[in-house]
């Protein structure tokens, strides 16, 4: 096993030394990907051990275990070579990888991880050396895989000091706190419409879990969740948390919430329970207020997604939001 305890430790103490990485969001951004494509190359041995046919979306001489991998014989990229790679293959690669409507969202969540991810260090020897740490990690080891949600989550709390970034975490014993008052039952659906990187999500299926006697149950959990996310950066954080935590098919999108009309869900559209904090005193382009009726168009990012609540929320379901004094009390000067 790996040593988890100074994994982000080694990771930052070798980044400090490359001139691309500025600050502590670059830094994350920059350990993001690599970590995707780290945890998507073990789920994808996994299924295809479970699957005989089954075909990658990311093309051979892209997939982790193809280049990223170091077996020590002194072949693997570094240097000039690595970084030529990365920026001229691997990211224009995954970036235009072939999406349509018919392509399973396990595969689609590749290009759409990378549509707008950014690669900024500039030292390949210093990038193959966080390559061979994050290559450490041994994901089939169940007991490793556990433990590293924990250290993702430290990953993921840092973003609250890295500057805006911190707009994307709900700290997780608020997360938690409200999923236990929910109370999740299996055979429920739950959405989080601006999900950040995932912690509500993640929240209720650790709740949801306890419930699981059967396989029945267990195919009830994997697709009790659905969330959307406007920023590529979360979207990215959250992507790879739900992978960590088991979810073979992440039902996220890359998406806003705000930009389709309310009037036209059905009750497909709805959901047992919602959990989310919604973006407050954000900002929106003006024909978002369009997507609603005149008496809900508002300019505070807060009020459209309660509204966006109201709709798709089933009759008889339950609501956990976190929100602004001046939603509940009028101070917001919203028009």
């Amino acid at each position: 096993m790996s040593n988890l305890a100074g994994f982000v430790k080694r990771l930052r103490d070798i980044m400090r030394n490359d001139a691309g990485i500025n600050g502590d969001a670059q830094r994350i951004e920059q350990i993001a990907w690599m970590l995707f494509l780290k945890v998507y190359d073990a789920k994808e041995q996994d299924w295809e051990w479970d699957d005989e046919d089954y075909q990658s979306i990311i093309p051979e001489e892209c997939r982790w275990q193809n280049w990223a991998r170091d077996d020590k014989s002194g072949t693997a990229l570094t240097g000039d070579d690595l970084l030529n790679f990365v920026n001229n293959t691997l990211f224009p690669t995954l970036k235009k990888l072939p999406v349509d409507a018919s392509t399973p969202i396990k595969k689609a969540i590749v290009q759409t991880t990378f549509a707008d991810a950014n690669q900024y260090m500039k030292d390949g020897v210093l990038l193959r050396q966080v390559i061979n740490v994050i290559d450490e990690l041994d994901f089939g080891d169940y007991e490793e895989s556990h433990a590293f949600g924990e250290i993702y989550e430290t990953i993921l709390k840092e973003l609250q000091s890295a500057g805006s970034a911190g707009e994307f975490y709900t700290p997780r014993a608020v997360t938690d706190f409200m999923a236990q008052v929910i109370k999740p039952q299996i055979g429920e659906t739950m959405a989080d419409f601006a999900c950040g990187t995932g912690g509500f999500l993640v929240s209720w299926l650790n709740q949801l879990q306890k419930q699981i006697k059967s396989t029945a149950d267990a195919d009830k959990y994997s697709n009790s969740i659905y969330g959307i996310e406007k920023k590529q950066f979360p979207y990215m954080l959250c992507i790879t948390n739900l992978l960590l935590h088991g979810l073979d098919v992440p039902r996220v999108y890359h998406d806003n919430s705000l930009m389709r009309d309310v009037l036209d869900y059905t009750e497909n559209d709805r959901f047992n329970v919602i959990m989310m904090n919604p973006p407050y005193g954000g900002s929106e382009k003006a024909d978002v207020k369009n997507h609603f009726p005149d008496d809900l168009a508002s300019s505070e990012t807060a009020d459209l997604f309660m509204s966006v609540i109201m709709y798709r929320l089933k009759q008889n379901g339950r609501a956990a939001v976190i929100l602004p004094d001046g939603f509940l009390f009028g101070t917001d000067n919203a028009k």
